[in-house]
């Protein structure tokens, strides 16, 4: 890399850091802040970390020596170092790094910094230091590319110990394994350690995962049958509807039927009609035991149901009684109240374990049919003690009582003492420190490990703590740990405001939708990602907020983009406007497709006539997006109430889902913001 690049790179990510920033901790330093925490030391980290994690030393060197002292006396001079120390292990004196270790031991930085050594040393072939640093620290923690690491160190090192049965073990997996265990294998291979047995039993593994090709390789060195059967289970995964059809021969072996019942749920997902006529036939033909039949009759219930499908009840109800847990019971319920047959509801209800039907939403709703079927008094009498709660169903109660909300927010008890106390606490220094100059995610990873290091009420006041300090997701985070719920100031809070209030009119939408939103999404973290890739405080797909950029003409830079609060809320409010006007208006439908993509909801449309909201929120398959809908509306509610004292009613929000050709004002397809769930 060209010095030229080396600048622009460095500087481009120092600039990404300093806009991590929160501009609230950008003021100068408290007059009781140690020199550790000076802003001095903290602009000048922030300048020079991208540099020290790429080797460049040459910027600090180049401080003068009050500069130099006060980055050495800041907190995070540790992460510092380790980023130089990591990015130079092949130049970099080791007894420096012994040193650095020794004294920063337990710090994540020097966590980061010894794993990044141990497999330096492995790979150079310094055996001797490897393996004093694995037995030390990574000895019995099953971190395979390290075992197999040590294996293959003790095996160029002519050491015997136990390496076979070690490394068996490590064999032994369904999965793929580290590249690491390659030369272990191969030399397990070469000495004849590796038996038929040992292949037949990572093949059942294989088989057990479902990891069809690998299993079709291992079973070549088993025998021709272990392949033909491997390509049968690959045969079963492509398409399954032409399998069953051609198993005419009754499955006496287990491991057949096997295949036969993976077929057929795979089919469930995708068709559970044709999936059900299928296995009525497989069923008259194959020896199927009870366990198999009851699990896969459940199975197509299930999804016949959650694909609201004519006949999902009865499915449901004949199913043996071995194959009703409660999830059925449940979807029993909620196809009662899809066909608003409320008596039997009530029967569905009363057939949950007590633990099932005390939950708000079995509450809610054994009041809602006994409303229906005329004993309004009882129906009240649940209605008004689910109504003193706070939450979706309470508010529903509420609306259904015409009673206020029992928002009833109480500020937690400070303890100013505990909380200087903690605030001092070089752990928690550390993570906020780590916070405030934009590596988020390393200071929450270090708070959270804080937190397990305090009592309950201690955790109380760092809630407190971190709220003061603007850490909203903290806050929200550690307030739950300890089961304390009712500082709405503390749980809802209003960071970022203005973006949410520009950006919600610009699209079209309240701005207390947009904050429960983002709220639900990422509790208002900056840099979180999602497994699926989404970023941010919405949690935008970046190929979404790729698309929602060039409609609404606004500079998009990837990454840099959509960490950034304002643009990621802009970009955000303006998604959740299109998925408004995609469907209509409603704002239940918009919100679940923000969630689980608008194709699925598409799916999800009644197809003649029109459902209430409340009902369609029970029915929607997805248990994420299910919570996520109601946790949304609830968190919206609240925030309304922040911001103007004043109750919005749920109710106003949940009119009817009308049928598929009713609701869609199409405007073209949108990205999906979570593309898998």
């Amino acid at each position: 890399m060209s010095a030229t690049s080396l600048a622009h790179r460095t500087l481009g990510v120092a600039t990404a850091m300093l806009a991590l920033v929160p501009a609230a901790l950008s003021q100068p330093a408290l007059a009781d802040e140690t020199a550790a925490e000076s802003e001095a030391a903290r602009s000048l980290f922030i300048e020079l970390y991208p540099q020290a994690e790429l080797g460049d030393w040459s910027a600090i060197d180049a401080l003068d020596q009050e500069q130099r002292a006060a980055l050495e006396a800041y907190a995070l001079w540790p992460d510092l170092e380790a980023a130089r120390l990591r990015a130079n292990l092949s130049r970099v004196d080791r007894d420096r790094i012994d040193t650095f270790l020794e004294t920063h031991g337990t710090l994540k930085p020097a966590r980061e910094l010894r794993y990044a050594y141990a497999l330096h040393l492995a790979r150079r072939g310094e055996h001797e230091r490897f393996l004093a640093i694995y037995r030390a620290f990574y000895q019995g923690l099953d971190i395979a590319r390290l075992d197999c690491m040590a294996l293959a160190a003790e095996i160029d090192s002519g050491s015997a110990g136990r390496i076979t049965e070690r490394g068996i073990a490590l064999w032994l997996t369904g999965q793929s394994q580290a590249d690491e265990c390659s030369p272990v294998f191969a030399w397990l291979e070469a000495e004849g350690q590796l038996t038929t047995t040992h292949y037949s039993e990572r093949y059942a593994l294989a088989i057990e995962a479902r990891a069809f090709g690998r299993a079709r390789w291992l079973g070549k060195s088993i025998d021709d049958q272990h392949v033909a059967n491997a390509e049968a289970w690959q045969a079963a995964a492509r398409d399954p509807a032409a399998y069953v059809r051609a198993q005419v021969t009754p499955a006496t072996a287990e491991e057949a039927r096997d295949r036969l019942q993976y077929a057929l749920e795979r089919l469930t997902y995708a068709d559970p009609v044709a999936a059900l006529e299928l296995w009525q036939e497989a069923a008259a033909r194959h020896p199927f035991t009870d366990s198999e039949r009851n699990e896969l009759e459940r199975h197509i219930a299930l999804w016949t149901a959650r694909d609201r499908l004519p006949g999902a009840y009865d499915l449901l109800s004949a199913l043996a009684p071995a194959a009703r847990n409660t999830e059925v019971l449940r979807w029993r319920a909620r196809t009662s109240l899809r066909e608003t047959a409320w008596q039997r509801l009530l029967a569905d209800i009363d057939a949950m374990p007590v633990s099932e039907r005390n939950e708000d939403e079995w509450r809610y709703w054994r009041a809602i049919a006994l409303a229906n079927t005329g004993n309004s008094q009882e129906a009240d009498e649940i209605l008004t003690g689910l109504g003193s709660e706070r939450g979706y169903y309470g508010f529903l109660a509420a609306d259904a009582l015409g009673q206020p909300y029992a928002f009833r927010s109480e500020s937690l008890h400070t303890d100013e003492a505990v909380i200087r106390r903690i605030a001092g606490r070089p752990d928690i220094v550390r993570a906020r420190e780590l916070y405030r100059v934009g590596l988020d995610s390393r200071g929450r990873s270090e708070w959270d490990a804080a937190m397990s290091r305090l009592s309950a009420t201690e955790q109380l006041q760092a809630a407190i703590l971190a709220h003061r300090w603007g850490w909203h997701s903290r806050a929200i985070a550690t307030a739950a740990r300890v089961s304390a719920y009712d500082d709405l100031e503390l749980r809802y809070p209003l960071p970022f405001a203005e973006h949410f209030t520009i950006g919600a009119t610009e699209a079209g939408i309240p701005a207390t939708w947009a904050l429960g939103v983002a709220r639900s999404e990422s509790l208002f973290m900056r840099d979180v990602r999602s497994g699926a890739g989404a970023v941010g405080l919405m949690q935008l797909m970046p190929a979404t907020g790729r698309a929602v950029a060039r409609k609404i003409n606004v500079s998009y830079n990837g990454l840099d983009t959509l960490i950034d609060p304002a643009a990621n809320i802009r970009l955000g409010t303006s998604y959740l406007g299109e998925m408004t006007a995609r469907f209509g208006g409603n704002r239940v439908l918009a919100t679940a497709a923000y969630n689980a993509g608008p194709h699925r909801v598409d799916d999800w449309l009644p197809e003649s006539a029109p459902v209430d909201s409340r009902v369609w929120i029970e029915n929607i398959p997805f248990n994420e997006t299910r919570k996520y809908v109601r946790r949304v509306l609830a968190a919206e509610a609240i925030f309304h109430w922040r911001m103007t004292g004043e109750t919005r009613r749920l109710s106003d929000l949940l009119g009817a889902i009308l049928p598929a050709n009713q609701t869609m004002a199409r405007l073209g397809d949108a990205g999906d913001p979570h593309p898998e769930q």
